[in-house]
């Protein structure tokens, strides 16, 4: 079989299968890799456009128009409006992200087992198994030192010198070059994104790959779901072309995102109390760090260094170090005129150390909008705030420790920098998420797994509740976060999901 991209208006399509699957990241990808593995007949759907690595933009212009959702455009509903990051493209949010890869902690499963009532011995052995398979087939490293830039030395530095747990990150990359590209696509082609590894395999053992097809809806015959449909769209002026429908013999895997797959349930008229709702997050954020020798973010792992110290504190955070390019640098620039290419040309000295939020408190909900575009409510609590906060002022005490003579804040009213004494200004400001920059890129939920039907859109095996033949293989299973990033536990589940499909 073949890949089908954009058909035009009137050149519609039917194919037949075994098994459909939508959406191609993290979920969708390796449940469709493991059942074409074991002869099943697999058709994947994706709503964005296929890119290899030399077709790949080189800004984060071209990113944004290319490779994300709705230019990163996409927002939550709240009391802050704060971007949500999703690719849309084929390989998912693999081909923008940057590649890290983090087993479950241990202390997640008894959460699941206490909280939710999935779990046991031999799910958990599964899932530790799958972890073990996917650090060999997507190249699991720590980068080589070359590799590694001054970003995440200093950061390293910082780790030592304060004495907090703290290490290089292991991650999807073959001899990372250190390009600094991560976000634009990994044009050398090093980073194992899902589009380079798992849906070729997909093709090769006669599958079918449909890009810039999103899904319509999942259609049944009673409550068994026997098929999807849609219609194509271009990838560059976004008008509607054939429409296309996919016929599965055994069943249809909904793997579209947290934010998509509860969506594309809610068209589809699936009725559960618990459909779109336990949306959760990793909300996060960065300080730059102001040092006197030149830094070049950019040259060097995009994200390498990582410290769990504060994962399981009462104020829970993960934090990391990040590159982000010029033209993303200039937005958290103040200032206007002379002052503001004085600020710009420090670009070369700052690095960026970020905070990815265990926000445990916080749930938002998922509903299907205008336009099938999900519409996301999500306002971080106080609880979550302070915690947030503490981690902005953790990173601070950081940068100094590691030699920075100033630290950029990014909070409203605080300063545009900060000095060592300073800290508390960061400790000190206001619980409200209005006055703080963010994004959510790590997200959960939306068709929570879970014991009870009440409370949960499908069980531990991924069934959807009160429905034959339709199954959640992605991050919206997730019941909580994670506290860690989460592409090692989507895949190892979606292959769980997949393993008991072909294997009972």
């Amino acid at each position: 079989m073949s890949h089908t991209a954009f058909l035009e208006r009137g050149d519609d399509r039917s194919f037949v299968c075994d098994w459909v699957v939508v959406g191609s990241g993290a979920g969708g990808a390796t449940a469709a890799e493991y059942l074409s593995r074991h002869g099943e007949k697999v058709v994947l759907v994706e709503a964005g456009a296929w890119r290899d690595p030399e077709h790949y933009p080189t800004t984060a212009y071209g990113a944004m128009r290319d490779l994300l959702e709705d230019w990163g455009a996409q927002i939550t509903r709240g009391r802050a409006f704060w971007p949500i990051v999703q690719a849309r493209t084929v390989g998912g949010t693999t081909v923008v992200n940057s590649a890290i890869a983090v087993r479950t902690p241990d202390d997640i499963y008894a959460l699941w087992r206490a909280e939710h009532g999935i779990g046991g011995e031999l799910f958990e052995a599964a899932m530790k198994r799958f972890q073990d398979q996917l650090d060999d087939e997507l190249k699991v490293e720590v980068g080589p030192p070359e590799s590694r830039g001054r970003n995440n030395e200093l950061a390293y530095a910082a780790g030592e010198a304060t004495g907090i747990e703290h290490h290089y990150m292991r991650r999807y990359v073959k001899d990372c070059e250190g390009s600094g590209q991560c976000m634009q696509g990994c044009k050398s082609g090093h980073k194992q994104s899902l589009n380079t590894n798992f849906v070729p395999a997909v093709l090769e053992r006669g599958g079918e790959v449909l890009s810039n097809a999103p899904v319509k809806r999942v259609f049944f015959k009673g409550n068994h779901a026997i098929g999807v449909t849609g219609r194509f769209r271009h990838p560059g002026l976004g008008t509607k072309g054939g429409r296309f429908t996919v016929r599965a013999r055994r069943g249809v895997i909904v793997a579209a995102s947290a934010t998509h797959s509860p969506a594309l349930l809610q068209r589809s008229r699936v009725r559960l109390p618990a459909l779109g709702h336990y949306f959760r997050s990793h909300p996060g954020t960065g300080v730059f760090g102001l040092f006197d020798e030149p830094v070049d973010m950019n040259r060097g792992n995009t994200q390498g260094w990582a410290s769990i110290q504060h994962r399981t504190a009462k104020h829970a955070y993960k934090l990391e170090t990040l590159a982000i390019p010029p033209e993303m640098v200039i937005t958290r620039i103040k200032g206007g005129g002379t002052k503001f290419m004085e600020r710009v040309a420090d670009y070369r000295h700052l690095t960026m150390w970020v905070l990815g939020l265990r926000a445990q408190a916080t749930t938002g909900t998922v509903r299907n909008g205008l336009f099938d575009k999900p519409v996301v409510s999500y306002t971080l609590c106080r609880e979550d705030l302070a915690a947030f906060r503490s981690g902005l002022a953790e990173i601070a005490r950081l940068q100094f420790a590691a030699g920075a003579k100033a630290v950029m804040p990014g909070v409203h009213g605080l300063p545009y920098m900060i000095g060592p004494d300073e800290i508390h200004r960061i400790e000190e400001a206001p619980l409200d998420p209005r006055y703080y920059i963010a994004i959510l890129s790590h997200l959960f939920g939306g068709c929570v797994m879970g014991a009870d039907p009440r409370t949960s859109v499908c069980d531990l095996r991924g069934r959807v509740h009160g429905h034959e033949g339709l199954y959640i293989a992605d991050a919206s299973m997730i019941p909580t976060v994670l506290g860690v990033n989460p592409q090692h536990t989507v895949m190892s589940l979606s292959r769980w999901v997949a393993a008991n499909l072909v294997e009972g």
